[in-house]
């Protein structure tokens, strides 16, 4: 009787990182152990709308965009403070935002490095400053017709989006050499 071959059907960055990226990181960083190495925890992405508290429809709009590109249902973000300058009140809806992990996570990734950013005009690397202290990434979107997945109807009303790589790393310079491993396009230092 003949076994069924296993196949592995989890993300393609996810599979590269436990089996080559994890031993990798932790040669070239000179970590003690591999469970050390940094890795990738979650990516948030969301969009903020101040204008959604006059045009309800900027933020169906917006759900939309988060649901195709991320192929998850988002949760809509409220104010919690009154700010009366912006015309603010607590409990507007004034955002929108999916939590991505797993599968999912490493899938969107993929998407954003390999097919995404390459399709930016005249786009020569994310950029060096965009990391915290503790090496999380911050990537920004002025525009959501960059994504295949929305036609040209959806793209008509222009809102940007943010884009958070959250790492588990000691150091901002442990973080980057795990993006810089997934296949990240840094600008280069002279530029």
């Amino acid at each position: 009787m003949a076994t069924a071959k296993k196949v592995d059907t989890s993300a393609r960055l996810k599979r590269q990182y436990n089996e080559s990226f994890r031993a990798e990181l932790t040669k070239e960083l000179k970590l003690s152990n591999v469970n050390e190495a940094p890795r990738l925890i979650k990516i948030v992405v969301n969009v903020g709308l101040g204008k959604a508290k006059d045009d309800k429809k900027l933020l169906e709009i917006a759900n939309n965009t988060l649901a195709k590109v991320t192929g998850q249902k988002p949760i809509e973000r409220t104010a919690r403070l009154s700010i009366a300058t912006f015309k603010l009140r607590e409990g507007s809806k004034i955002g929108t935002m999916v939590t991505l992990r797993g599968d999912r996570m490493y899938e969107f990734m993929d998407r954003v490095i390999n097919i995404i950013l390459p399709r930016l005009r005249d786009f020569h690397g994310v950029s060096n400053k965009s990391f915290d202290g503790q090496g999380n990434y911050s990537l920004g979107f002025v525009d959501q017709s960059v994504f295949p997945e929305l036609s040209f109807e959806e793209t008509a009303t222009p809102h940007g989006l943010q884009v958070n790589f959250v790492i588990e790393a000691k150091e901002k310079e442990h973080g980057k050499a795990l993006l810089e491993k997934f296949g990240m396009p840094f600008m280069k230092e002279g530029k």
